[in-house]
Parts: C-alpha cells; structure tokens; sequence
C-alpha cells in the first residue's frame, strides 16, 4: 500500500538524504528530491535513481506527501505552498521561526484537509515508547524529575537557528510527552562562544509539582543522547542512541529488553499510514507549535545575552 503515495522530499542534506532513503526502503513512489545545491540534488536523485531538481515549484501537483528538511526559515513558505494543494506534508523540527507561523500550517493543513506532521523523531525511539508505557503502568511512581543531556559537537550545517531551536527541541517534545502535560514555568541559562546564535544552553521546565533539565552544547567532543526520570518508586536511565533503558528501585534491577530499530523509519511509516488510514499524526503540527513556543520562551528566558 505504501507503494501507492508519491512522495518527495525538499532539502537533502545531512537530514534530509536519509528520508529518501527511507521512503526509498519503504516502497514509496519518490516523485523527486530538492535541494538549493544542484551537486547536492543530482548526487542524491543518481544514488536513488529519482528525479532530481532546485526548484520544488515543479513538484506541485505531482506529490501526494513531502518531506520538508530546509532551513527553518524556508519551511513556512515551501510548506503553505504545498498545503494549500492538500499535500500532506512532514516538515523537520522545529516546525518554524516562530509561533505565528507554526499557526498558518496548522491553518492552511486544516483548511485542505492535508495532513501536518513535525519531525520530533524521539517519539519514535523504542526506549522511548518503552518508558512511556512504564510511566503508565506506575513502574516508576509519581515523576519528580527527569534531567537531559543532547551534547557534542559543533554541527556545521545548522546556521539559521541556535542550539535550542536544533537540538533542546528534542527533549521538551519528549519530556512533554512523558509528563503529558504542560510547563508551567520555562528558565534558561544560554550562551554562544562560535555560533551566530546560542550555542549552549541549561533549560528548566516547571510542571505542577515535578521539574526537567535539559542541558544542550555544541562543545562536547563526543555525542551525548541521554535521559534520567526519577520517580517515587524507582529511577530510570535510557539512552537514546543506542536505545537501552535501565530502571532501578531499592529491590529491584531491571534491563529491558527493547525491539531496537531506526526511529526515521518508524516515523515515516506512522506519517504515511496516517496517510493511508485518515488518521492523526502523532506529533502533529499543534505539538510541533507548543514545542516551538517553549524553546522561543527559553530563549527569551535567558539571562545572558547572545
């Protein structure tokens, strides 16, 4: 069935390459792929042998979904245009430059009928869907806290936004999903040493009666992907790269053992079986716009100047 949606995707650099070769293992008709650089687009439409070109205008009225992977700052425009033509559109996180433009695609979707997905991948990590369902059954108590940790190096291909835009969006959309609910409270400590933006930064999230800290840098010689959720019963540690989690209680040890696979993959296949079955996506664009809105508030929140 998946063989039936014709799919494009715009932007195929280092993000975007690996959703054609998803769609690609998936069986997806790939209509084209884009990119500002024609080396870049005939590169990768010659690896897939798919059509390749700079212009997605091209593509309008041929798609049936795309994958938006540019610079934030071109996602707004490249998404309304296939929107407003009911194509249903998965754009990369974070969704826009801003909260008044996340809400045009979330208009413009609704209004065609097409469907908005954010590509807040970590949803889609088995260790992280493991833990969720742990927090459900009450393995773990009441959740007091859960601390982050998204560290590394400097990544040369992000310019036009800072490193809470990049990368702390990754865990505000996780640690909103392992709460299920909203922030009462937003604080941020940021600075910015090499970049034209933030470049690191320590962001604190007040819930009702429980707290997360996400600490993000472009300095750490060596990628961090961690997370640690302390509860009244027990304490947990998962590791988003290599999708292992541990919980630990004062009786007991537990290693699970997780079904491991590629979290692109199982979000593509949720985007497009959305597509297939009327469904909603699980990280749609109004998730995409409160997780906007919390990483535009740490920045605001900071209290060093960038």
């Amino acid at each position: 069935m998946l063989r039936m949606i014709k799919t494009a995707v715009i932007g195929v650099g280092v993000m975007g390459q690996h959703h054609v070769r998803v769609y690609k293992q998936l069986g997806c008709e790939i209509t084209g792929v884009v990119d500002a650089s024609i080396e870049r687009a005939r590169y990768i439409g010659e690896k897939y042998h798919v059509p390749y070109c700079t212009e997605y205008e091209k593509l309008l009225g041929k798609v049936e979904a795309v994958t938006i992977a540019t610079p934030t700052g071109l996602h707004n425009s490249i998404a309304l245009d296939f929107l407003a033509r009911g194509v249903h559109c998965l754009v990369e996180k974070p969704i826009a430059l801003d909260v008044g433009q996340a809400r045009e695609l979330i208009t413009a979707a609704r209004g065609s009928g097409a469907k908005l997905m954010v590509g807040h991948i970590e949803r889609f990590n088995p260790a992280v869907q493991k833990l969720k369902r742990l927090i459900k059954q009450g393995v773990l108590g009441k959740i007091m806290l859960v601390s982050t940790r998204r560290v590394g190096p400097m990544d040369a291909r992000v310019g036009d936004v800072g490193i809470i835009a990049d990368s702390a969006t990754h865990d505000i959309d996780v640690v909103r999903y392992l709460f299920g609910e909203e922030p009462e409270t937003v604080y941020a400590r940021v600075g910015r040493f090499r970049h034209s933006k933030e470049d690191h930064a320590l962001i604190t999230l007040g819930f009702l009666d429980s707290a997360a800290s996400i600490e993000v840098n472009w300095f750490t010689p060596h990628k961090v992907r961690n997370l640690v959720i302390t509860g009244t019963r027990a304490i947990a540690y998962l590791d988003y790269m290599k999708q292992n989690l541990s919980v630990h209680s004062s009786s007991s040890d537990t290693v699970y053992s997780i079904d491991k696979s590629e979290p692109l993959k199982e979000q593509l296949e949720h985007f497009l079986g959305c597509i297939l079955n009327c469904s909603e996506p699980l990280v749609d664009g109004t998730e995409g716009m409160k997780n906007l809105r919390i990483a535009n508030e740490a920045t605001r929140a900071a209290s060093c100047n960038v």
